[in-house]
């Protein structure tokens, strides 16, 4: 139990500096309070709106992963590095990614909400 206790602080400790550190954690996090509301509009079954709600989540982690890296790679060194430019740029794919799997998320579900689909 006094583990769990620990990884939750941890936890709670990470996603404060990321919000305190970088302004598209705080974009995501209000996104995320906009879709809970949203998800009840636009989703027509309680799993789509859960659906709908877990892509945000989705997005967040892989946005705070991305941000791990970059401070990560920052604090190896300061000097422009190819090599950490590039994981840099994999890490921004990452949450490229997960922006476009929350579009085609929501986009269908207000497609299938408008009953075009």
């Amino acid at each position: 139990m006094l583990r769990l206790w620990r990884a939750t602080i941890n936890s709670w400790n990470g996603l404060n500096f990321a919000i305190r550190s970088e302004q598209a954690i705080r974009q995501e996090l209000f996104a995320l309070l906009l879709a809970l509301p949203l998800a009840w509009l636009v989703g027509a079954t309680a799993a789509r709106r859960v659906e709908l709600v877990a892509v945000v989540l989705l997005l967040l982690a892989i946005e705070l992963l991305n941000t791990a890296i970059e401070k990560l790679a920052d604090r190896l060194t300061t000097d422009h590095d190819p090599q950490i430019g590039h994981v840099k740029d994999i890490g921004s794919a990452a949450v490229g990614v997960a922006l476009l799997i929350l579009g085609l998320t929501w986009g269908s579900a207000i497609v299938e909400r408008m009953g075009l689909l």
